[in-house]
């Protein structure tokens, strides 16, 4: 490492100027056609170019796992590999004829610490160098780390008992520290430079009989370890991780207060919020802490609110230890909540739904909280007749297990149907509300009432359907509506509805470009 910062420190210093030059240039530019005045009928045209490039980044936790899965998969194979590499040393070691891996692997390991076979003796084996050696003792940490790391995040876990799933994970930390010193073991050794001029291997490896030869030219070889490598990989990525890490701490520490809190149907908490230089778009999440329930756990809740809105705010259902302790203290009094912070906001794929001219909302029980962001930010602009919005036609499914979820945002749509009739633009909103819990009382009910204006569960004029939308009939109305226009799909939901939704989307667009296109976008937090 020293010789290579007196011979390279220059080289060195020059990439390091020209990658930050690189940067700055980049950042600059992109900010520049961002933000410029100049640049805004380009815009027009191209789009948010911060959307562009929003489009892959929003892809980052199916990346996180990519990744993941290549790191478990190539750690099997370097695993593998090494244990064939000491089977082959302990055979080596065992070898008593003579022959040229038998004298290497008899090399002193006391003398100059230039030994070749990590196997000292004939009755060392294999486990007992695996956990007693640097190389092999930091293998044995990183691969656990690594098996509770990706057993913690199995989707069942992550969902039912997301604390496990979340300080398991931060075992990362000592992943890459073991993995940084993994190397310093020397498991893998190369002969040294000032040997190689005693004993080079093209014309003295035939004459390894005789190295211990006092007449001999070829003196014995010396190796050393081969200096550790996995730093070079981790440290720009740490340094990374740290600036961000010391970012959201600074950003969290900006008081928070809590302006209303409001306790809604099915055990679900609205929090109304305002923090100094706030700004959020449409769609966007923030990470939440409460320190009197854990000093460490932030736990991801999209946005409700509208940017147009000075409060933003969040709706909390209890699915776990936290969210039900969080709930359970504010229900008992929630002054009593020392502070909450929070980091954010973050944008998602739904900050892109008023690109397109016909938008695809759908929700399924709190993955509903996007979609409302978006709905109050219509309602917004309607109410300030922004001319410059181009989405024609919105197209909104909630689909609840409950019928009292439907309550968490009645107001908001009934105000929406009212102001869409008001300005004439009644089927500027399309929403369809779809209950699929098992109690067919409510069905009968709702049957018997069919007739009278308002839905008998929701009091909206649109009435609730029973069990799940036949996704084949609506993209096949919608395609038929809209036969040249772009249709952005957005679904925050589980999988096995992206699945479905996703299908319909390849299926019902049209192979002819100038014609109907849908494009599937879903949450992923």
């Amino acid at each position: 490492m020293g010789n290579w910062v007196v011979n390279y420190w220059f080289s060195g210093l020059f990439l390091a100027a020209w990658l930050v030059l690189n940067v700055f240039l980049f950042v600059h530019a992109f900010l520049s056609f961002e933000k410029d005045t100049k640049y805004y009928y380009t815009r027009q045209i191209l789009g948010l170019y911060r959307s562009t490039l929003r489009k892959q980044l929003d892809h980052n936790l199916s990346f996180h796992k990519l990744v993941g899965y290549m790191i478990c998969l190539h750690t099997a194979i370097h695993i593998i590999a090494h244990l064939f590499n000491l089977e082959r040393y302990s055979r080596s070691r065992q070898a008593t004829d003579g022959s040229l891996t038998s004298i290497l692997s008899n090399l002193p390991h006391q003398e100059n610490d230039s030994w070749l076979n990590p196997i000292q003796s004939s009755n060392t084996t294999v486990v007992y160098v695996t956990f007693t050696s640097i190389a092999g003792l930091t293998g044995v940490i990183i691969t656990m780390a690594l098996v509770l790391m990706v057993t913690s995040a199995m989707e069942f876990i992550r969902r039912s008992y997301f604390e496990v799933f979340w300080y398991t994970h931060h075992i990362f930390i000592i992943y890459f520290i073991d993995l940084g010193i993994h190397g310093l073991g020397g498991i893998v050794r190369g002969q040294t430079d000032e040997s190689m001029a005693e004993n080079h291997p093209h014309t003295c490896a035939e004459f390894f009989e005789k190295w211990d030869d006092p007449a001999s030219h070829c003196k014995p070889p010396q190796f050393e370890g081969l200096p550790a490598e996995s730093w070079k990989w981790i440290l720009a990525p740490g340094i990374l991780y740290i600036f961000e890490r010391i970012l959201r701490f600074y950003r969290s520490q900006q008081k928070v207060v809590i302006t209303k809190v409001v306790m809604h149907p099915s055990k679900v908490l609205e929090l109304q919020m305002h923090k100094h230089g706030f700004s959020l778009e449409v769609g966007q999440y923030i990470f939440v802490n409460c320190p009197s329930i854990s000093y460490l756990e932030w736990h991801p809740f999209t946005l409700t609110s509208a940017p147009e809105e000075d409060f933003f705010s969040i709706h909390i259902r209890a699915v776990g230890d936290w969210t039900e302790n969080l709930i359970r203290t504010f229900e008992q009094q929630y002054s009593s909540v020392s502070r909450i912070q929070v980091d954010g906001p973050f944008g998602t794929v739904s900050e892109d739904v008023f690109q397109y001219e016909v938008a695809v909302l759908v929700g399924a029980g709190i993955g509903v909280t996007p979609f409302a962001s978006i709905l109050k930010s219509i309602w917004y602009k309607f109410q300030h007749a922004d001319h410059n919005l181009k989405t024609q036609k919105i197209y909104f499914y909630w689909i609840c297990r409950e019928m009292g979820a439907f309550a968490w945002f009645n107001d908001l749509l009934a105000s929406l149907e009212q102001e869409m009739e008001e300005l004439g633009k009644v089927g500027f909103l399309n929403y369809r509300l779809f209950l699929t819990g098992r109690d067919s009382s409510f069905a009968g009910h709702a049957a018997l009432n069919f007739d009278k204006a308002n839905d008998i569960l929701t009091d909206l004029k649109q009435k609730t359907f029973f069990g799940r939308p036949m996704w084949d009939n609506e993209f096949s109305t919608i395609a038929t509506a809209h036969p040249k226009l772009a249709v952005g799909v957005f679904l925050c939901g589980p999988q096995t509805l992206a699945k479905s939704l996703s299908k319909c989307c390849h299926q019902y667009s049209s192979l002819d470009p100038r014609k109907v296109q849908f494009y599937f976008n879903k949450e992923n937090f």
